[in-house]
């Protein structure tokens, strides 16, 4: 039926065909949900509609079944009071009574079967609405799941372990390189040191020989000089 196109459709649809080719698949779930309970609404209303339909036309289809009988009812009548003349224009009334009741019962029969078909597809809808909430929440989580893996997969694809193992290793050599040079100059530090101590002590040692050399002098110039007084 046209007004179930779309409910069909989406009876039809495969709900992960729809997430493998949705670029937001929780977005896709959610909408899915939304179009399905729209579908079932307006399947719902339909539904009332058809059974107002159904009740009218059986309504109509009991009340030519009275008529009908109605008219017998006045045949019989006019026959046991021995009047065929009004007997038969009774029964012409119920031919006609008749031909009602057919065409009504044709007309319920009909409207009844698609009534029930449309309540059909009401109650497969709304299983399919009940069975797609109930996977919403675990089709959800999947899915960012799957984006949480397909994201950690592409930090550890774009991480160039080697070259960052490179770039430790001539760290390494740098600070090794100053470590050296450290070394070196407290090395060299430590010599100059020792020279200019060194330079220091020959100074002193002539300092003293001069002081011996001059205390020598003034005291053998006293001796010589009290040689001379005697």
């Amino acid at each position: 039926m046209g007004i179930f196109s779309r409910l069909s459709d989406l009876l039809k649809s495969n709900v992960n065909d729809l997430i493998d080719r949705a670029e937001d698949p929780e977005k896709m779930v959610k909408q899915v949900i939304v179009d399905m309970q729209a579908e079932l609404t307006k399947a719902t209303q339909n539904y009332g509609k058809a059974k107002a339909s159904e009740s009218l036309a059986e309504k109509k289809y009991l009340e030519a079944q009275k008529i009908s009988q109605s008219w017998e009812n006045k045949a019989k009548a006019a026959l046991s009071q021995g009047n065929q003349e009004l007997a038969k224009q009774a029964l012409a009334k119920k031919v006609k009574a008749d031909a009602d009741v057919t065409s009504y019962k044709e007309m319920y029969e009909s409207i009844s079967d698609q009534t029930e078909a449309i309540g059909n597809q009401v109650e497969v809808l709304k299983a399919k609405l009940d069975e797609a909430k109930s996977r919403q929440a675990m089709l959800i989580a999947r899915s960012q799941m799957a984006d949480t893996q397909k994201n950690l997969a592409k930090s550890a694809g774009g991480f160039d372990g080697s070259s960052s193992l490179e770039k430790f290793n001539r760290m390494e050599e740098k600070i090794a390189r100053k470590e050296a040079e450290a070394a070196a100059f407290t090395e060299i530090a430590g010599n100059d040191d020792v020279l200019e101590d060194s330079f220091e002590k020959i100074e002193t040692d002539a300092k003293v020989d001069a002081e011996l050399a001059r205390l020598m002098a003034e005291m053998n110039g006293g001796a010589a000089a009290a040689d001379e007084a005697q």
